[in-house]
């Protein structure tokens, strides 16, 4: 139904709304909850959904015309709007909110401290029964491995036997340092107690704490004698400045900081977060948001950290985002009360917490780049998504084989050129290619495009003459990273050398607007198209291998030196020159006679040097 009609409909409630804060709830002719919102005015804010004018996202347009009735609940203000919303979304997780994957199967790592000698173990449900829970983590994998870390640090037992303190002897995690063995007396209650304090208080981040600790508690052991528990203890120590070592996050202190990044891509919104915990960055994670389809970073990131830190038992002083957003204010006054402190949300623009911010999002942006990858690794999904591509670009054979151009260069400079090779959805590194452009000078992406389509297409002209089966091997279609200029140039060469039954296409990245032969408009897929995903991955890989490329060249000519161009002087004797005189300002300064009397160096060679550098 359209908008107009359902505000027809909904006129006379639309008129009775309240303009206070609140939260509104719609649901589908089945009684469902779809969505479930908050708003400053709820009488303006639902009121807008049905305005003929009101310019809509897909995703709206598709919400609306499945809402068949609405409710709305009125709060004391934005605040508790805010936090109704979080709860409500939650509990009932409708289609058309963004929400945490699976949030409740999250595990937590959980101190049973309720018992004599407490665990240290996995536990998929939080409950309030006076134990100590941390995380969640978002796979089994990451909490497996900072279990591995915290037992190789602090040596708690990991069996569920009943502690006698009279078994006869120890088992193997006693004899390879990860137990102190109370089953057998060998440590009292108390010095277990002590070792699980010092876990709970790692895990908070107070890893200044521990080391203390740890470091009062082996003098006092050296000084009475007990020269095994001095070297438990030592050995602990060391273990933790190891640690400290090759994970303190330069430029930042001892703080402990949640560091936040970013990935979209159509209906996913991928979250990393780096957990640094008295300037030890102790791990880090990844968290998938669904139903992000048309939705902007300010709108993601504040929903994220609603149902995140919701769930979340440590949560840092600080926490660094990639941007400011207007719902910032209220979880920071909400989560600062939960837990009788202030909790500060940063979003540097420069600095080491800004490059900390951007590291997460590359690392977020990989994550969700292997997420998408492994969903395509399924072969019926693969011919699925290739049939998409067939149709929607109109591709006279099934896409088996697709080859990927692009351009790079600085400026001008080093300009080079890349071929990735895609069969069946997958890279096939093997037939990758890349290209020095030799003919160009300046920068003209389109000439340069031109000469490498050209020298890929000739190859493919000279057939068996060839031996290399990347360029024997007929494309399915070539694929330009670039637009409507781009695709002209490629365009002119495949007419010109009679290859026309050979597709081709460009993806510009802006809007990854998709261009064809002959045909003004561009194509735009969805935002969650796996056809659209196999176009960025086949161009991804292109921009990655020519930039690779790139840099490896520009590295190789940052390197050579005036030397290498005069005849007569090999590795050997630049080296020799470099090393008596330093540098080559050094030896411009020299005189003609100080350097013929290098080794190797004639008096010829010499002048030949200074009249060339």
């Amino acid at each position: 139904m359209p908008s107009e009609r359902k505000k027809d409909r909904f006129n006379n409630r639309l008129g009775f709304l309240p303009n206070q804060s609140g939260v509104y709830i719609y649901k589908d002719e089945n009684r469902k909850i779809i969505y479930i919102g908050k708003a400053v005015n709820l009488k303006s804010r639902i009121s807008s959904y049905f305005t003929p004018s009101a310019r809509q996202t897909p995703k709206t347009a598709e919400l609306v015309s499945k809402i068949d009735d609405f409710e709305f609940i009125v709060t004391e203000g934005e605040q508790e709007a805010f936090l109704l919303e979080n709860s409500l979304i939650k509990k009932n997780k409708p289609r058309y909110n963004a929400r945490l994957k699976d949030d409740k199967s999250y595990p937590y790592i959980k101190v049973d401290v309720n018992e004599e000698y407490p665990r240290v173990y996995v536990s998929r449900k939080r409950t309030f029964d006076g134990s100590r829970y941390f995380g969640p983590y978002a796979s089994p994998g990451s909490i497996r491995r900072t279990l591995d870390m915290l037992n190789k640090l602090f040596p708690f037992r990991s069996c569920t036997k009943k502690i006698t303190g009279t078994d006869s002897r120890p088992c193997l995690e006693f004899h390879i340092k990860r137990c102190i063995a109370p089953c057998t007396g060998n440590a009292t209650k108390y010095e277990y107690n002590e070792v699980i304090n010092q876990v709970i208080s790692f895990l908070e981040g107070k890893t200044t704490e521990v080391t203390v600790h740890l470091t009062r508690a082996m003098k006092v052991a050296s000084k009475a004698m007990e020269f095994e528990k001095a070297a438990l203890y030592r050995d602990q120590l060391q273990s933790i400045e190891k640690l400290y070592s090759t994970q303190k996050v330069v430029g930042i202190g001892k703080e402990n900081i949640d560091v936040l990044g970013l990935a979209l891509d159509g209906d996913n919104a991928l979250f990393e977060i780096l957990f640094i915990r008295d300037g030890i960055m102790t791990g880090h994670d990844n968290y998938l948001m669904e139903g992000a389809t048309d939705e902007t970073e300010e709108n993601i990131i504040p929903k994220f950290m609603q149902q995140f830190y919701t769930n979340s038992s440590s949560i840092p002083n600080t926490i660094l985002s990639p941007l400011k957003t207007d719902d910032e204010k209220f979880f920071i006054n909400w989560i600062s009360e939960e837990h009788k402190r202030r909790i500060a949300i940063l979003s540097p623009k420069r600095g080491e917490k800004r490059k900390l911010i951007l590291m997460a999002s590359e690392n977020a942006k990989e994550s969700l780049y292997q997420l998408n990858a492994k969903t395509l690794s399924n072969r019926t999904l693969m011919e699925q998504a290739l049939s998409e591509l067939q149709e929607e670009l109109s591709l006279p054979n099934f896409p088996r084989r697709i080859e990927c151009f692009d351009i790079s260069h600085i400026q001008g400079s080093h300009i080079v050129a890349s071929m990735s090779v895609f069969e069946n959805g997958q890279p096939r590194r093997s037939d990758y290619r890349r290209f020095k452009i030799k003919t160009i000078k300046g920068n003209d992406d389109y000439a340069s495009m031109k000469e490498v389509i050209t020298r890929r297409l000739k190859r493919l002209k000279k057939g068996s003459n060839e031996n290399q089966v990347s360029f024997t091997a007929i494309p399915d279609l070539i694929l330009i990273d670039g637009g409507k200029g781009q695709l002209a140039s490629v365009l002119e060469v495949i007419l010109f050398m009679g290859l026309s039954q050979i597709p081709v296409a460009a993806i510009a990245k802006r809007r990854e607007e998709i261009f064809l032969p002959y045909i003004s408009e561009s194509i735009l897929l969805r935002k969650n198209s796996q056809a659209l995903f196999v176009l960025q991955r086949c161009r991804d890989e292109a921009h990655r291998f020519a930039v690779n490329y790139h840099r490896n060249i520009r590295s190789r000519s940052m390197i050579m030196s005036p030397l290498d161009s005069i005849p007569g002087i090999g590795p050997k004797k630049k080296e020799n020159l470099l090393q008596n005189f330093g540098s080559l300002t050094e030896i411009r300064k020299a005189s003609v006679k100080k350097i013929s009397d290098i080794p190797g160096i004639t008096e010829q060679l010499a002048l030949k040097i200074k009249d060339q550098i």
